[in-house]
């Protein structure tokens, strides 16, 4: 085989190694899904590969991860930006809450750096309930391009359905596969409906991680290098009971 053809091969499998297929890895929010007015509620940011409870070290994050932005949505949709400290295999931050309703976590990273063609964008959203969940509790909350979202994660049982909703550029996301993770790394792709929604039941207690991304065929520059698609990623953890 000549030279210039082997140049090919080798970089056609380098393509390959860095398709979005295969970057598993996710940041994602970690709360407790109920919280106390006048208590201080902890929010945890994390990357890694969940499925295999691979955490990565706080100081080991890819590129520029660790500026990412996390916006603490009220139940009466006031903004409030938060402030992470590093530890040793995550981020942390604290917030407040002094209503009644649904507070949402909203995280978002567009990576500095191109990871291979391809610009990648992370989003993560998390849900607290205060008191009761009449103001707030919709998935609009979250601003971000790309979210999933469930009005009852916060009652989520073993043995009882969850149902999830996906959506893009502010509408739902019709006929799109969506990941579910289950404590144990099991995995199940489901296809959403013309609503953006699925369904699974549980059948393990424990934290269940719900994905949703999306590539975005588009070409032009970012931080002066070419890219020919965008990836956008959203997670939702769901603390099942």
């Amino acid at each position: 085989m000549k030279l210039n053809n082997l140049k090919k091969l080798a970089f056609s499998i380098l393509m390959l190694l860095l398709s979005p297929a295969l970057f598993a890895h996710a940041l994602w929010i970690e709360t407790k899904t109920t919280g106390t007015k006048g208590k201080a509620q902890g929010i945890s940011i994390y990357f890694g590969e969940f499925a295999d409870n691979d955490i990565t070290k706080a100081d080991k994050w890819f590129s520029d991860l660790k500026d990412f932005t996390l916006v603490l949505v009220s139940p009466s949709k006031k903004e409030t930006k938060l402030t992470s400290k590093a530890l040793e295999n995550k981020y942390q931050a604290f917030f407040t809450p002094d209503e009644d309703g649904v507070y949402t976590i909203v995280m978002h990273h567009k990576v500095k750096d191109i990871y291979g063609t391809m610009v990648l964008d992370y989003n993560s959203s998390a849900t607290v309930v205060v008191g009761n969940k009449t103001a707030g509790n919709y998935a609009t909350a979250n601003n971000n391009v790309i979210g999933v979202f469930s009005e009852n994660a916060d009652i989520a049982k073993k043995n009882a359905k969850i149902d999830i909703f996906a959506f893009y550029e502010g509408a739902s996301a019709k006929k799109q596969k969506v990941k579910v993770i289950a404590p144990n790394g099991w995995e199940k792709e489901l296809w959403t409906n013309d609503k953006g929604e699925i369904s699974f039941t549980p059948i393990w207690s424990g934290n269940y991680m719900v994905e949703f991304a999306y590539t975005e065929k588009v070409s032009g520059e970012h931080n002066g290098k070419k890219y020919d698609e965008i990836w956008k990623m959203a997670t939702y953890l769901i603390a099942v009971k």
